[in-house]
């Protein structure tokens, strides 16, 4: 399965929660409401999972995975974690937590 096709499972399981399809650093995104929480980057998902929470730590466990930087200056998103796109098994339940921390944010 390519990073779009499990981005489109993604959305498809998480629509009926009101996440639809956005746009963000040029990339495809998940969002609800007016929050984004969820990219297609490159091959790679990031996902907003709130640093300190166990879930970033869990992303940031898998290897390759790392705070996202999108301007590639040392400035990342301390929330934000890039997850590669050969753990796409963990996607959907990244997006989940995401979404989970969005609206407790």
């Amino acid at each position: 399965m390519t990073p779009d096709e499990c981005f489109d499972d993604i959305l498809d399981e998480l629509a009926p929660e009101g996440v639809h399809t956005a746009a963000m650093f040029g990339s495809r995104a998940l969002k609800r409401e007016t929050k984004v929480f969820a990219v297609v980057h490159t091959e790679d998902a990031v996902f907003r999972l709130g640093r300190g929470t166990p879930t970033h730590a869990d992303a940031l466990a898998l290897d390759g995975a790392e705070l996202f930087d999108p301007s590639g200056r040392g400035r990342p998103m301390k929330d934000w974690v890039r997850v590669p796109a050969e753990h796409t098994d963990h996607w959907l339940p990244f997006a989940r937590a995401a979404l989970a921390y969005l609206r407790g944010a």
